[in-house]
């Protein structure tokens, strides 16, 4: 771990402050233990999880608030995850979708492949990358404060943001949300069209 990180916060405090004021928000969340975070905030017809599409949370998100233009779509993802779709913060930024925002757990490890040292944590600043390729919001949050301002942010206004949130590697139980990807789709296109998703 690197030494400008070492302050860290706990993932589950992390993912339930920042989804307590989500109202009717959307949430994509890439494989993994950030799926397991926000189903341990509570599983919701308006979660959508991916669970094999390593890399591609951003741009799953970017399509939602493109599609949903009148409803914050939060993506909650990993370093790792984020890292191998890296460009797609490029095209977020360019689209500028205004009620995207883009979280990023970081605990600087790839966890889910035996926590080998991640690119976060040996010098690459997810939040610098997001601002060179254009995001005027994008900030790493260390401290209970910074994470409380977050919180507060989020869903009062618009704008396109990115955080991200450095987490311990601390173990956590798993709380898995529902695996079936047609099921998921079918509840969440339901959740955003009502009867309409029917025709």
């Amino acid at each position: 771990m690197s030494e400008a990180n070492k302050a860290m916060l706990d993932r589950r405090e992390a993912i339930a402050s920042v989804l307590k004021h989500r109202g009717n928000a959307l949430v994509v969340t890439s494989l993994g233990n950030p799926s397991y975070d926000v189903a341990s905030v509570g599983d919701r017809a308006e979660n959508f999880y991916l669970w094999g599409a390593m890399g591609g949370a951003v741009m799953v998100g970017l399509g939602i608030a493109r599609a949903q233009q009148e409803r914050r779509v939060v993506v909650v993802t990993g370093d790792g995850e984020m890292m191998m779709g890296i460009g797609s913060l490029a095209t977020a930024a360019v689209d500028g979708a205004p009620n995207l925002a883009i979280v990023v757990l970081d605990n600087e490890h790839y966890a889910e492949t035996g926590m080998q040292p991640a690119h976060a944590g040996r010098g690459v600043d997810i939040a610098g990358v997001a601002r060179a390729v254009g995001f005027r919001d994008a900030r790493t949050v260390r401290t209970g404060q910074e994470l409380s301002a977050l919180s507060e942010e989020l869903f009062a206004g618009s704008g396109l943001l990115l955080a991200t949130i450095k987490v311990t590697t601390e173990p956590v139980p798993v709380v898995l949300p529902p695996r079936d990807g047609p099921f998921l789709r079918s509840r969440f296109r339901q959740a955003l069209l009502g009867d309409s998703a029917h025709r």
